[in-house]
């Protein structure tokens, strides 16, 4: 098989992302040890991310903000600009989607590319990852580190072995040297309870794993004990699945959790910042949709999907309002929760392309108009500040945004 012909997966992954978009605003934070911090009244005062000045006094993310002060007195406490990181993943997308359309978004800050056969337009795979590297660093001076493999699970395990501003090659000859000797925590989908129970069966590394009989692993995991077993060999036939723009007929967001939580209040709060990304991009692509979806994965990776039929809307209330209902109909609080996402769908095909910020369609209720009107008003006001100048105080019975 030809060079041209081998696949090359790349997994793109931002360092440091919430803080260094801060300090890409903010640029006296530069050379100074900064952390952003979640609201102390609903986070009990998280360092959501820390940059690499503050981890060298040991900072870490999902610390408390008085164990990192102990640590580090002269740390610099950044709140959580979320406007501002929605819109600098779009833009580090938008890059990322000039090398190749085959793109798939795994979370803000991270995303998977196929580009096999485009050594022929851009060079060999670490030509590339060079030219993209540098491209978000010139053009939004923000920090990558990128993983080439020929698979998504082993690109995602390379671009971990190198930060900041690695470039890391990991292909299957490379797996018994590099990944076997690797604690079976350091494996991709591996959270606390799976490598307790990996451990409970003998199971150390990713190679115990990945040389491990495939019976034992069925009866401790059932299906997803081949899948463990077939990632620790670096098999992982999965495609990169493009989400091309105007074909997309569902916007959602998702997010993994610094720590996994079990309490519903802080997890409708999350749920509203991602209603509140949703929404906005709903509303700046004047897409309208008629179902709303909830994403919970536990700890185990056990994942349940919800949704419920709403009228057609793109409305940040109306999303946000039915995914605390689903929410509330299948909130376990036994089950600790690693990732929530919520989204919208079944768009309406007439809806005009373009809208003007203050255009509404006459059938709706002044209610709604009104509600709209306000919205996207709301939105435009962040974009042209880059930042969460508008908050919401009160959305649903309540409910407080972090």
């Amino acid at each position: 098989m030809s060079s041209s012909m081998r696949r090359v997966i790349f997994l793109v992954d931002m360092n440091a992302f919430f803080i260094s978009c801060e300090m890409a605003n903010k640029p006296e934070l530069k050379g100074q040890p900064a952390a952003v911090a979640g609201n102390p009244k609903n986070r009990s005062g998280i360092i959501l991310a820390a940059n690499y000045d503050a981890r060298a006094f040991g900072v870490k993310t999902t610390m408390l903000i008085h164990e990192a002060l102990k640590l580090c007195p002269g740390l610099i406490l950044v709140p959580p600009t979320h406007n501002l990181y929605a819109r600098k993943s779009r833009e580090v997308m938008e890059i990322l989607s000039r090398y190749t359309p085959v793109l798939q978004q795994n979370s803000i800050d991270e995303a998977w590319l196929d580009l096999t056969g485009c050594d022929l337009l851009f060079g060999e795979p670490l030509a590339i990852a060079g030219r993209i590297m540098d491209d978000i660093r010139n053009e939004l001076d923000l920090w990558c580190s990128i993983g080439i493999s020929d698979n998504k699970f082993l690109a995602k395990m390379a671009s971990e072995r190198k930060k900041p501003l690695g470039i890391t090659e990991l292909w299957k000859k490379d797996i018994k040297r590099i990944l076997w000797p690797l604690n079976v925590r350091e494996m991709y989908g591996v959270g606390k309870q799976t490598e307790k129970r990996l451990n409970e069966i003998g199971i150390m590394t990713i190679g115990d794993l990945a040389c491990c009989d495939a019976n034992i692993l069925t009866n401790a995991f059932g299906k997803y004990g081949n899948e463990l077993k077939k990632l620790a060999n670096g098999i992982d036939t999965s495609p990169v699945t493009a989400n091309p723009k105007g074909e997309s007929k569902s916007i959602g967001r998702s997010t993994t959790l610094s720590k996994d939580i079990v309490d519903i209040e802080l997890a409708r709060s999350v749920l509203l910042r991602l209603a509140e990304e949703v929404g906005e991009e709903a509303r700046r692509s004047d897409f309208k949709g008629k179902t709303v979806s909830i994403v919970i994965r536990y700890s185990d990776f056990r994942t349940i999907t919800r949704q419920k039929s709403i009228p057609l809307s793109f409305l940040t209330r109306d999303i946000y309002r039915t995914g605390c209902e689903l929410l509330d109909e299948n909130w376990d609080s036994n089950k600790p929760v690693r990732l929530l996402g919520i989204g919208i769908a079944n768009i309406d095909e007439d809806m005009p392309d373009q809208l003007s910020i203050f255009d509404v369609n006459e059938d709706l209720d002044d209610e709604i108009k009104r509600e709209e009107k306000l919205e996207r008003a709301m939105d435009q006001i962040r974009s042209r500040f880059g930042s969460d100048m508008l908050k919401r105080a009160k959305l649903v019975d309540g409910q407080k945004e972090e």
